[in-house]
């Protein structure tokens, strides 16, 4: 395909188009009861073993048939997807908007692996600065780093904004329940303020000392206005109670720009780069998220989060993800646990694929990008569940875990609390797909006059993926795994 051609004007995509219409026509009832087609559909990582760290994807339920996968890859090589993922490993300048690679994946690279931008290796840069994160975060956790009163820092605010917040809120959500990560965490505090507004500054240092607190800077620039403007707040509120000379000692720095940084008042010794092929919703494996992580939970935990290293996508069952969500406008996230927060799944998405132009500047003659929303566990049930099975259709991902994170068994009750929340994870697509008939209400004896209010049609599609737990390594893979997809 050309470049300057738009994937609708490709015969590949107008056949799978007529093929989407076509198969309207067939309920998941009857998509539902081919066995082979099931059981194909339901797929794991090639290079993963299931049993011990491996992610399950279940996309059966998914108005599709095996004629719909093969005009699928035949429409990603159309777009010369596989061309593209090469040219972004190779370090060519891919975001073309800003004449730049695009290399996060360097972030989770090995020490000795050689990924190449404008013919330099960009590996050993990305770990000086993780071997400095984990001298520093270790010095601060020991208490060999204190404080202007020679206190231990043993609270950190990291002050950032989309990118620099986002991420690492996500992955902190995740580990703050996590039983090893929570016992390295023992006696700690990380909070994120991005939020100009000044209520968000009040509740971020809502109980804190200035003493203990450490201040995390987070803007590669050392320009961007909402972050600048908070951190001058809390660097205002360390002074006025130690005095100028603490911000030294109770502020550090994520950043480039070492002049800014300087006159800022922070030591540049402090300051810990990352790089502009690192767009901000891929930084959560740079200093962005490792950094205030690395304080709060050790090096040690993070590393682990850091070492699952990204797939190419050929391998991996992102590839099928992506692609059977080509069409749908809506897209409704349904994680039956609490721990990964939807903020972050919305803004890589959303962000990522809002465009109303192609990559070369043309407008798109169709609605582009999906609208994420959603709600953990049973929540959504109470909620919105009755719009997503009665109302407008809204194709739904399902994410859940094998085991939690928190068990917790009853004397007398039948099930686990996480097994009631799991059977629910696995009822609602099935209820989604299958719906109930009048007929079946009716065999039910339910009175005639509810019948209608309690009949729901089915053929909603949904996707299932399932992890084997939530430790720092999975939560890795549930990053990386979405990344990919963008």
């Amino acid at each position: 395909m050309a470049s300057s051609t738009l994937i609708c004007d490709t015969e590949q995509w107008k056949d799978l188009k007529a093929h989407v219409d076509d198969i309207k026509k067939t309920h998941l009832r009857e998509l539902m009861s081919d066995t082979e087609r099931c059981n194909s559909m339901m797929v794991y990582d090639t290079l993963l073993n299931f049993e011990f760290d491996g992610i399950l994807l279940d996309y059966s339920r998914q108005c599709a048939t095996l004629e719909t996968m093969d005009k699928l890859f035949k429409l990603a090589e159309a777009a010369g997807l596989k061309g593209k993922i090469n040219r972004m490993f190779n370090g060519e300048r891919i975001n073309s908007t800003e004449n730049r690679c695009v290399l996060h994946v360097a972030l989770r690279a090995p020490r000795d692996a050689v990924i190449n931008c404008d013919g330099k290796n960009t590996v050993p840069d990305v770990w000086q600065v993780l071997d400095k994160i984990r001298e520093f975060s270790e010095r601060v956790r020991s208490g060999s780093w204190v404080g202007a009163t020679g206190k231990p820092l043993k609270d950190v605010v990291a002050i950032g904004i989309g990118g620099s917040f986002l991420g690492p809120l996500f992955v902190h959500t995740a580990l703050q329940t996590d039983p090893e990560a929570s016992e390295f965490a023992r006696g700690r505090q990380l909070r994120f303020l991005a939020n100009v507004d000044p209520i968000d500054v009040a509740r971020n240092i809502t109980g804190l000392n200035p003493e203990t607190t450490l201040v995390v800077v987070v803007s590669k620039t050392f320009t961007t206005a909402e972050t600048m403007l908070n951190a001058r707040t809390m660097r205002e509120w360390i002074s006025s109670a130690l005095g100028p000379e603490a911000v030294a000692k109770h502020m550090v720095a994520v950043s480039t720009n070492l002049t800014l940084v300087e006159q800022f008042g922070i030591d540049p010794n402090n300051a810990f780069a990352f790089w502009d092929w690192v767009g901000g919703r891929y930084s959560v494996c740079s200093a962005v998220g490792v950094l205030p992580l690395s304080l709060q939970y050790g090096f040690s935990i993070v590393e682990k989060y850091s070492s699952c290293r990204e797939l190419q996508a050929s391998t991996n069952t992102s590839i099928q993800h992506l692609l059977i969500k080509t069409f749908p406008p809506f897209y409704l996230i349904l994680k039956p646990w609490r721990s990964l927060r939807l903020i972050f799944n919305r803004h890589v998405s959303m962000e990522s694929n809002g465009k109303g132009v192609s990559i070369d500047g043309v407008p798109l003659p169709y609605e582009s990008g999906e609208i994420d929303f959603g709600e953990p566990g049973t929540n959504g049930q109470h909620s919105f569940y009755q719009l997503i099975h009665q109302g407008r259709v809204v194709p739904c991902d399902f994410i859940g875990v094998v085991k939690s994170q928190q068990p917790v068994y009853l004397k007398g009750e039948v099930v686990s609390n996480h097994d009631e929340l799991m059977s629910n994870f696995f009822a609602q697509p099935d209820a989604l797909a299958y719906g109930k008939t009048p007929q079946q209400l009716q065999n039910e004896n339910v009175p005639h006059h509810l019948i209608p209010h309690k009949t729901f049609p089915g053929n909603r599609p949904s996707l299932s993926l399932l992890l084997p737990s939530l430790s720092a390594y999975n939560i890795g893979q549930v990053w990386g795994y979405f990344l990919i997809l963008l």
